[in-house]
């Protein structure tokens, strides 16, 4: 039977062995999908050792960035972006597969996000700077937005502390994407530290979590009138694009 799965740590709130597994069911597809909560990215080649019969992974916190140095091709997308969350094995070679890694984060959160852009979203702040951010920004600049990075420790020009956010920030940066793990089932009441006092009917508010449906950090910008977006449907059309990259 062939095998699908998830690297990442911890699982414990993962959507995608749920939806794969019912995919399976659904259409008579003869496979299986595991979560391999694993500790370290040191793991990941013993991992591949102890399951010949793997079709394809997915990546989620906080490998995207770490498994490259294991894949052998990177799609050009994912490379540009510098994040992989889908790993295609290739079994034409007899013994070792050949392992290449993709993107589809960009293709989720771009077809969740267009329908919700206006004209007078020009600017964007992207809270955090893992490899969901990557993507993200990825995205936006393909879409025409400018943006910037917010980090605790900002290490170059285009990062700037939440500490140094103010009202003008703000207001040049009207869609707002937390892509942190701030506020997910479990620590609902975290939210990252922003001044949402700033922000308005003008604002777009996206959250890369889906459980809870409403975090805080989308209820402060609901609060200020702005619209507002949970990671559901990003995570469904990036499941359904992982599993187009894997039968391709």
């Amino acid at each position: 039977m062939k095998t699908f799965g998830l690297i990442g740590y911890p699982l414990s709130q993962s959507f995608s062995q749920s939806h794969f597994t019912e995919k399976f069911k659904q259409e008579n597809i003869e496979a299986r999908y595991l979560n391999f909560p694993i500790t370290s990215i040191d793991e990941f080649p013993g991992l591949i050792n102890h399951h010949p019969y793997m079709g394809g992974l997915n990546v989620t916190i906080p490998y995207k960035e770490k498994v490259i140095q294991y894949l052998d091709e990177l799609d050009p997308i994912a490379k540009e972006a510098g994040a992989v969350n889908v790993i295609k094995f290739d079994w034409s070679k007899p013994h070792k597969p050949i392992l290449k890694g993709y993107n589809s984060d960009i293709i989720g959160f771009s077809k969740s996000i267009q329908p919700f852009i206006k004209a007078h979203h020009k600017g964007a702040l992207i809270l955090g700077t893992g490899g969901a951010a990557k993507a993200v920004g990825f995205a936006l600049k393909k879409m025409g937005l400018t943006y910037k990075l917010v980090s605790r420790t900002p290490k170059n020009d285009d990062q700037i502390a939440y500490g140094n956010l103010n009202e003008k920030t703000m207001k040049d940066h009207q869609v707002i994407i937390n892509t942190t793990p701030l506020g997910m089932y479990g620590d609902m009441d975290a939210k990252p530290t922003i001044p949402y006092q700033f922000c308005g009917p003008d604002h777009l508010f996206f959250d890369l979590i889906y459980n809870p449906e409403i975090t805080a950090f989308l209820k402060a910008g609901q609060k200020q009138g702005a619209a507002i977006k949970n990671g559901l449907e990003m995570l469904h059309l990036q499941a359904e694009a992982a599993w187009e990259i894997w039968n391709q």
